[in-house]
């Protein structure tokens, strides 16, 4: 995996949270997934928070040495991905999360609430 670093999850977060996401978790796929070592999940109330937490996530991992590998959605805004390396963002408007499911897909997962 690349961009390994043990606070990477935590730090994606905790961006989040900055921008007043919803129900942060964080999955541990290591052995589940060959793509990330975590997943970091998190709701919206609105496409323009969706962007808004996906730019300053960026521009924290940025500060912190840590490469977007990959974005996905911000056209649309309704679930942007992020890919940091070891470790992929998804935030997600709300209604899209408990369309898509992922904690339920990844269920083998474990899970960390992420408190700030």
């Amino acid at each position: 995996m690349t961009q390994v670093h043990k606070n990477l999850p935590e730090w994606v977060a905790a961006a989040a949270s900055d921008k007043k996401a919803r129900d942060i978790v964080i999955l541990d796929m290591q052995g589940i997934s060959m793509v990330a070592d975590y997943f970091v999940i998190c709701s919206a109330n609105s496409t323009t928070q969706v962007q808004a937490i996906a730019e300053h996530m960026e521009e924290k991992m940025r500060e912190q040495g840590v490469k977007t590998y990959h974005r996905e959605g911000y056209r649309e805004a309704r679930w942007i991905l992020l890919d940091f390396g070891s470790c992929i963002a998804h935030i997600f408007v709300e209604e899209d999360r408990r369309f898509y499911n992922l904690e339920q897909l990844w269920n083998d997962a474990k899970r960390k609430v992420y408190e700030a």
